[in-house]
């Protein structure tokens, strides 16, 4: 998992670092100081959320002691959701965004730790992998776009779910699809480390519970992201219909989160990361 994010954040700090802030989203730095800018606002989010529950899992094969650091890079990590911290309007760093990034540290150095334990082996053959990687390919291939807009560049018109140019009178075409990172993407990679996660799971019955609700969440928060910002790039700016999807990527009392609320209970109540196999040495001492 670890892999994919920081590919992800590679790819962010090259792109805002050699394309010209005008083409990008909500960015005014340009060279390798927008390039940092940038980055560290994607260490905040979407990384140091889909790093909770990474935190959880690595610290259930550490012997107990590692909630010492554990316990403070989860609460680093969720400060981000506090609101003020980003500003959709401005992707610009602030120093308050360096908090997040020390929590995604901190999560990453008890990955590493957990992974000397328990050992780096992908193991096969787990219960569900055959839908997982059916679900996988779907939100892959419905996210291609986002995949070379995080790359730099845009598909070629004409191909499935591409950049389809479109323009208003007396104005040049613009991409319905910037380049750089999308939220819809943010919603891809939620999906994909929920997917991944869900193959193991924590043995201690309240650790495995805490996680799966987790799981679950981002499992059913990223899928909704992806929806969404997949039929305003697609559907909407095609002008096809005016209804959007409402927006569903900050908290907030509307009913959209209570419908994703109510599906993550029941993606939870149908076992969803509570009934993966649990890894070795998730047994340890105190």
């Amino acid at each position: 998992m670890w892999g994919l994010l920081l590919a992800d954040l590679l790819a962010v700090l090259v792109v805002y670092s050699v394309v010209d802030p005008r083409e990008l989203y909500n960015v005014s730095h340009e060279g390798i100081a927008g390039g940092s800018s940038r980055a560290l606002v994607q260490l905040n989010f979407p990384i140091a959320l889909i790093a909770i529950p990474i935190v959880v899992r690595a610290v259930s094969v550490l012997p107990r002691r590692a909630w010492l650091a554990g316990a403070p890079a989860i609460a680093l990590c969720a400060f981000v959701a506090v609101p003020g911290v980003l500003d959709q309007d401005d992707l610009d760093a602030r120093p308050v965004n360096v908090v997040g990034a020390v929590g995604v540290v901190l999560a990453l150095a008890l990955s590493v730790a957990a992974t000397r334990r328990a050992g780096a082996g992908f193991a096969p053959g787990r219960p569900g992998d055959r839908w997982r990687i059916a679900a996988a390919l779907v939100v892959i291939a419905v996210s291609l776009p986002w995949f070379t807009a995080e790359a730099g560049f845009h598909l070629p018109g004409g191909i499935f779910l591409t950049d389809e140019l479109y323009a208003e009178p007396g104005k040049p075409p613009t991409a319905s699809v910037h380049l750089g990172h999308h939220h819809g993407f943010a919603g891809t990679l939620f999906v994909l480390s929920a997917l991944l996660l869900s193959r193991t799971s924590p043995l201690h019955a309240g650790t495995r519970r805490a996680y799966a609700v987790l799981v679950s969440l981002a499992l059913v928060y990223g899928s909704t992201n992806v929806v969404q910002d997949l039929w305003h790039e697609q559907v909407v700016k095609r002008e096809w219909t005016s209804w959007d999807v409402p927006t569903a990527l900050f908290p907030a009392v509307s009913l959209m989160w209570a419908l994703m609320l109510t599906l993550a209970a029941i993606v939870f109540l149908l076992g969803f990361a509570r009934r993966a196999v649990p890894a070795s040495g998730d047994n340890h001492p105190a």
